[in-house]
């Protein structure tokens, strides 16, 4: 069984997958993992597959020196995007399992959510490129790794109402003004 790098609080309510050599570029994959994190599993499904058809974009955060700007990526607190297609695809293919993994365990697909998904750099896969004058030229890929996990939320209970109001005082002197309202009052 592989390791993962985060283990969920509760082992019951959540599910699994990784993905390891992947051939998909690293930089590409970490963004739209980002843009995914702390989604519910359907939205993040429905958001790949608009990343696939150019609907919505991936915000580049880290990634994002020579990458031009997009119109779509306003309000996402980015200034640059871009359609990672490749990695939506690898990702869905990830999510797609994590899924059945999840249905197999018995949980609510539609209230899980992703809490923990990490893309690491792989061992880069070396080529050669021919260039002037016999001269050649490293041809370099880039691959990662990637795990998912999903956790199903838990309902959130309000917290009661409580009708007394209590003033704490952190610091001396508001105890001496507190200390000085009382004795006037006397």
């Amino acid at each position: 069984m592989a390791r993962y790098s985060a283990t969920p609080a509760n082992e019951a309510k959540s599910a699994r997958c990784r993905g390891s050599d992947l051939r998909v570029h690293f930089k590409n994959t970490v963004e739209a993992a980002n843009a995914i994190k702390g989604r519910k599993l359907l939205n993040a499904v429905t958001y790949l597959k608009d990343v696939q058809e150019h609907k919505q974009c991936v915000p580049f955060r880290r990634f994002h020196r020579g990458i031009g700007r997009t119109a779509q990526v306003k309000g996402m607190g980015a200034p640059t995007g871009r359609w990672p297609e490749k990695s939506a695809k690898y990702l869905l293919d990830l999510l797609k399992n994590v899924q059945a993994n999840a249905e197999t365990k018995g949980l609510n697909t539609e209230e899980l959510v992703i809490k923990h998904i990490l893309v690491n750099a792989a061992a880069k896969n070396r080529r050669r490129t021919y260039r002037a004058h016999g001269r050649i030229n490293p041809y370099m890929s880039n691959p990662c790794h990637i795990e998912i996990i999903v956790t199903e939320q838990e309902k959130t209970v309000e917290k009661a109402v409580d009708d007394r109001q209590t003033v704490l005082f952190q610091n001396r002197k508001q105890l001496a003004a507190k200390r000085l309202r009382a004795a006037s009052r006397k």
